[in-house]
């Protein structure tokens, strides 16, 4: 008798491991799978504080002056490169008249503000930009040579992506729209981290299912063509 109850239990056990594992799994997801908090992800500072709403007025006025922004490069239809020119124009004159008037008035004119960088920020800014820099070419690297065929996937996909939505938005609608949904995103994501985080992460688990079947089935067979060519 306690030969034979035995097994059953064990299914019962196995049964119910993976559903909890899988919950679990689902509940400890994290977008962008970061550890620390949201706005050390976004790189801490005003920055930060921008796109999470701390400061909702600079919030605020980025999206007023992107809306403004492409509503003039939209519904003007003047070309790009006059548009710059005349608001460039207009502030020399304004810049002009300001200190002419401070001359007339026997005021002394503001002074220039001088840009100071010290020696250990160029020189940290500078070696951030040459690792990403590597970064970006040894990715390119290893998606030419095929060595991962899922970053190679990716890759295609945002292209094609981006290409189907660009033979129907413009640049500046296309900047527009990204410009908004990096200010209103991050907050929003912020208030409502815990829901996101668990359907984000059921819909991940469910990807990488299908991206198991299609590995298994075909980019498997893939890298043996290479080597068959190779040594032939």
């Amino acid at each position: 008798m306690e030969n034979s109850s035995n097994p059953e239990g064990e299914d019962t056990r196995n049964q119910t491991i993976p559903s909890t594992s899988s919950t679990s799994s689902s509940d400890d997801y994290r977008l962008f799978d970061r550890q620390g908090s949201l706005h050390q992800f976004l790189g801490g500072g005003k920055a930060a504080d921008i796109l999470l709403w701390k400061q909702w007025s600079v919030s605020l006025g980025v999206i007023v002056v992107a809306s403004v922004a492409w509503l003039i490069f939209e519904w003007s239809g003047l070309p790009f490169l006059s548009i710059c020119s005349d608001v460039l124009l207009i502030l020399i004159i304004v810049l002009f008249v300001h200190s002419n008037y401070a001359a007339y008035r026997d005021r002394q004119p503001q002074s220039l503000p001088e840009l100071e960088l010290s020696e250990e920020m160029v020189n940290n800014a500078a070696a951030s930009f040459r690792v990403k820099i590597n970064n970006m070419l040894l990715m390119a690297h290893d998606i030419t040579l095929g060595k991962d065929f899922r970053l190679f996937f990716k890759v295609v996909t945002c292209l094609w992506l981006l290409s189907a939505i660009g033979s129907y938005c413009s640049f500046f609608t296309l900047a527009y729209i990204g410009t908004i949904l990096s200010v209103t995103l991050p907050a929003f994501y912020s208030k409502y981290e815990e829901p996101v985080n668990k359907y984000c992460g059921i819909i991940q688990r469910k990807f990488s299912q299908q991206y198991k079947i299609v590995d298994d089935s075909v980019t498997n067979r893939i890298p043996r063509s290479f080597s068959k060519d190779k040594d032939t």
